[in-house]
């Protein structure tokens, strides 16, 4: 088990795919956005990691796993997101393939966390 949150995988590549989202995308977002996508988009990317850290912070198999569910959630809230940006033309093919990119990683390594919690809650 990680000593720290910030020493979990899932939690650096969520953190990686935040600071990508603030730097790539939000950015490019119009004003007439500020309240919509770019609000939607920056508390989903503040959820994923918010979330692993506070289900790291529980101590217990079951409440942790369903905190990376919901940061799960937020990764695709993500990719939706960015998915719109590309459709309204705020975002490039490129900008959006590395954001796909980025989100698999995360939901790769948030889906292996799961299930080794899942393994370890049964010893």
């Amino acid at each position: 088990m990680a000593s720290n949150f910030e020493d979990l995988d899932c939690w650096k590549a969520c953190y990686d795919l935040k600071l990508y989202v603030k730097k790539e995308i939000l950015t490019k977002l119009p004003k007439t956005e500020r309240f919509e996508l770019y609000s939607q988009l920056l508390r989903s990317a503040r959820s994923a990691t918010a979330n692993i850290t506070e289900g790291w912070g529980r101590y217990h198999y079951k409440e942790n796993i369903k905190f990376l569910l919901n940061a799960r959630g937020s990764v695709a809230e993500i990719l939706d997101h960015g998915i719109e940006a590309k459709y309204c033309d705020y975002i490039s093919e490129a900008v959006l393939q590395t954001l796909r990119n980025k989100a698999e990683s995360c939901l790769r390594l948030i889906n292996g966390y799961i299930k080794y919690l899942r393994n370890r809650s049964k010893e």
